[in-house]
């Protein structure tokens, strides 16, 4: 029996990750091009299949049953064979629902913004009504409502995000701003690279209820999983893929004063957790092809800063790596979306005395030391989700950091 997903594009793909993890089959990625879907679907001999863009609609014609709430999305993007005949349905509803439940969004009786009117944005507005909502207002470039007017609608209480802006590797970019929205509760962003889209850090600078679309995914997934093998298997599924996803793929990025020791214990926290090491400070200099001191004496701090930034930039919206980076990221504000994107912040503290000042240049002494703490201790609370204390052996520290994860 063959198991897989049909697509354009599939290099970006979790979907084998997520479906080999329920190990119940192996999962192929069946890259295939738009003239080519109805000679899969007739003669590549699969069991059952997923779909994805561009072909959920596409495929419909070929099936022989289509599950009715499907045909109204007019999207399929689950097709299984049963004694020769060709089902289709959507599992992407479902998916949804079980995101925005699992963030506690909910939708009965609220004003909904969905953004994109593409097929996740029908798929949006489909969960909207059956959850209850009280209004649906969908947002594309030439609506009636568009991305130059959607603040005159002043009663938003839940946005979904349904369109591509934002995703991997434009990680900087969101559709709206969430200011203006005075009654906003709780954002949805069916994106699930970066972990944290722009939109979601906006949300989350908010307080608001926010959810990415991994859980979504995973979710649409699992109910795949039930319909390929024609048996109910429990919702705890979801969870268990999610958070295994969630520890193989965030960062782990470590902030604190120069000298705090985040190298070090950066690279023996590669070594116990597998995942690749990357210090910012190494990156700068070959980025500049000359050391931190000279690029100060040369260029001055500011200029050193706006390399910091590029670099972070760079290595922050990668995934499943450790990160050590130099103790004055937390200056600048751009910085705290940039490390926050993909990772989990954790903050190395040590007391001063204890602390390296060779070849740092904002870092010569004691006394600039307890200076430079003073100035940047809110900032490093602000930055940080955990924090451990440096006062044992970097065996000791990097362990320390991987239970707290």
């Amino acid at each position: 029996m063959k198991y897989g997903l049909i697509g354009k594009t599939l290099k970006y793909s979790y979907s084998k990750i997520i479906h080999e993890k329920f190990g119940q089959y192996l999962y192929d990625l069946c890259e295939i091009p738009e003239d080519g879907v109805g000679d899969f679907i007739l003669n590549a001999g699969y069991t059952a299949f997923n779909v994805t863009i561009p072909y959920k609609e596409s495929v419909i014609k070929y099936l022989d049953v289509v599950d009715p709430f499907a045909l109204e999305l007019s999207a399929v993007n689950t097709v299984v064979k049963r004694d020769g005949v060709l089902y289709g349905y959507n599992t992407d509803f479902y998916g949804m629902i079980y995101m925005l439940n699992s963030a506690g969004i909910v939708l009965k009786d609220k004003t909904v913004m969905i953004l994109g009117t593409g097929g996740t944005g029908r798929t949006a507005v489909a969960v909207s009504r059956h959850l209850g909502a009280k209004k649906i207002v969908t947002v594309s470039r030439n609506g009636e409502v568009n991305y130059q007017n959607y603040l005159l609608v002043k009663d938003v209480q839940v946005i979904i995000n349904t369109t591509p802006v934002g995703t991997y590797p434009n990680t900087e970019s969101a559709p709206i701003t969430l200011d203006g929205f005075d009654l906003l509760e709780g954002v949805a962003d069916v994106t699930y690279n970066p972990f944290t889209t722009k939109l979601l850090f906006l949300a989350s600078q908010k307080g608001l209820k926010y959810v990415n679309g991994l859980k979504m995914l995973v979710a649409q997934a699992k109910y795949a999983l039930d319909i390929f093998l024609n048996k109910k298997f429990p919702d705890s599924l979801i969870e268990d893929v999610y958070n295994d996803l969630k520890k193989e793929t965030l960062n782990v990025v470590l902030i604190g004063m120069p000298g705090s020791g985040k190298t070090t214990v950066g690279k023996v926290l590669a070594t116990l957790s597998g995942k690749d090491f990357i210090d910012t400070d190494e990156e700068i200099v070959k980025l500049a092809g000359k050391s931190i001191p000279q690029i100060f004496a040369d260029d001055g701090e500011d200029h050193f800063r706006k390399l910091e930034t590029e670099v972070l930039s760079s290595v922050c919206k990668e995934r499943g790596k450790i990160i050590a980076t130099g103790g004055g990221i937390v200056k600048f504000n751009r910085n705290l979306f940039l490390v926050k994107q993909n990772g989990v912040t954790v903050r190395i503290d040590r007391d001063l005395s204890m602390l390296e000042t060779d070849g740092r240049p904002l870092s010569k002494d004691v006394e600039t030391l307890k200076k430079l703490k003073a100035e940047r201790e809110p900032l490093y609370r602000q930055f940080a989700d955990f924090m451990v204390q440096n006062s044992s052996t970097p065996e000791n520290i990097a362990k320390e950091i991987l239970s707290l994860l």
